[in-house]
């Protein structure tokens, strides 16, 4: 092998890792999206089922079902 050929070879594995280093970094920033348009949505999940139950051990809510159930 001579010196011409270990320096291509050191290039085309620089280039390559310089590649796969921004592939990583590409996908890991998708990936934080993601996360964050789920942790979102579970957040306002959240808000509802509270919502929900503050309705549901509401006492005039609890009359309406009894009244109902005569």
């Amino acid at each position: 092998m001579g010196p011409f050929e270990i320096a291509a070879i050191a290039l085309i594995g620089g280039f390559a890792i310089s590649g796969y280093k921004e592939f990583n970094k590409r996908h890991a920033r998708e990936d934080s999206k993601e996360i964050e348009s789920l942790r979102s949505e579970l957040d306002k999940l959240k808000s509802r089922v509270n919502t929900l139950e503050t309705i549901v051990t509401d006492k005039s809510y609890q009359l309406g079902d009894e009244i109902a159930r005569l």
